[in-house]
This record gives structure tokens, C-alpha cells and sequence, in this order.
């Protein structure tokens, strides 16, 4: 291959957009939870929105009995419960990004003895979004009970397509959207890394897509 067509071909993969996903459990899989939080009162209120780094070691029951035990990536309030290894990929891949508190887990009877598990929470906030380029519904909140009253949000209805500014993006893999903060968009490395982990019960929807 010759330096000019070289040259070119690394031109257009830089000029290349990157993919990217809205990331989160998936709900598609029922069955009730057989796990909760002891003592909530550690908790920030639901207002807070984000987890704080300080937030104490939660602790957790596990009781299959009562339904299924926390696979890699489960709900809990507005933010992940996660295991040892789901940790491993998304603080390796793009460390800034979250907040993890510490689970201890307790059983019924007897000892646990299966994987660490942690509080999870997305912390990057960024306005990336190309609006012009998107198709989705932008508005100001008028709703005067709503915590956003008065402020831009973005609702992203089935049909949506989001599209991304690359520049505001930078080297970050993963983030939350401003104007839209319960939405968790990600890129196509760190779906990669969680699918060569084998981490089940996340979901990925591609943005582009309707």
C-alpha cells in the first residue's frame, strides 16, 4: 500500500461517525426482583438525581425465593446495580464517567458467596446533541410541579433519531444526555466491551435509528 492511499484511508476512518446507543437494563426480561436495599435512608433523594462518590456501602438482601437474583445489569431508583465484573469493563473503558458505592450482601441463610456487586451511577452530563440533525421533541417545561419547569428538554418518542456532535463528545465512551438526563447514550466501544465481556441483561438501541 502507498503512503498516499494510506494517508487517505486514515483520513476517511477519522472522518468516520462514531455509532451510538442508548444503554440500560433490559426490561424485556420480567419476573419480580428477589433483592432490595436494607436501609435507603443512605440513599440521596430522588431529587438529587446523581449518586455522590461519598454515599456509604450499601447493603442489599438477596432471597431467590422471593424472585430473581441481580444479573450483571439491574435497575435500581435512577441508577445501575451492577456486578463485579460489569465494573470491570466500564471503569476500564471510561473510568470519569461513574460513581460506584460498594454493596455488601446478605443472604437469608447462611454466607453469599457469589460476585461483588455495586451501586452504579452515570456522572458525565454533556450537550452534545446536534439538534438540527435530530429528529425528536424539544421544549420548555411548563409544568410547575416538574423539577425541570422552565428549563430545554428533549423527548426522545419512538420514531426519535438522535444525532451527536463528535466535537463535544471528545474521547468520552459514555454519558448522559443534557436536557435529558435519564437517557444513558453510549458508543459502539463500549457496547463492543460489554458484549466480549458476555454481560447480560443490557440493552443497546441505536440512536440513529427510529
Amino acid at each position: 500500500m502507498d503512503d498516499e492511499r494510506a494517508v487517505s484511508i486514515a483520513k476517511r476512518s477519522r472522518a468516520r461517525k462514531r455509532r451510538y446507543y442508548e444503554m440500560g437494563p433490559d426490561y424485556s426480561v420480567g419476573g419480580k426482583p428477589g433483592y432490595w436495599l436494607e436501609d435507603e435512608s443512605i440513599l440521596p433523594p430522588y431529587e438529587v438525581f446523581r449518586l455522590p462518590a461519598s454515599t456509604a456501602p450499601a447493603s442489599f438482601v438477596f432471597d431467590k425465593s422471593k424472585g430473581s437474583l441481580p444479573y450483571d445489569l439491574e435497575p435500581y431508583y435512577g441508577w445501575w446495580l451492577i456486578s463485579d465484573r460489569t465494573k470491570a469493563v466500564l471503569e476500564g473503558l471510561d473510568p470519569e464517567a461513574f460513581v460506584f458505592v460498594p454493596c455488601h450482601v446478605r443472604v437469608p441463610q447462611g454466607s453469599y458467596h457469589g460476585p461483588d456487586y455495586w451501586l452504579c451511577d452515570v456522572v458525565r452530563v454533556l450537550d452534545a446533541l446536534d439538534e438540527s440533525q435530530s429528529r425528536l421533541i424539544i421544549r420548555i417545561e411548563d409544568n410547575p410541579r416538574s423539577l425541570d419547569f422552565g428549563k430545554k428538554v428533549y423527548l426522545a418518542l419512538p420514531g426519535s433519531k438522535r444525532v451527536f456532535t463528535e466535537a463535544a463528545i471528545g474521547k468520552a465512551h459514555i454519558f448522559r444526555m443534557a436536557h435529558a438526563e435519564a437517557d444513558v447514550i453510549c458508543d459502539q466501544d463500549m457496547k463492543d466491551a460489554c458484549k466480549a465481556a458476555g454481560l447480560k441483561r443490557i440493552r443497546f438501541k441505536d440512536v440513529s435509528k427510529p
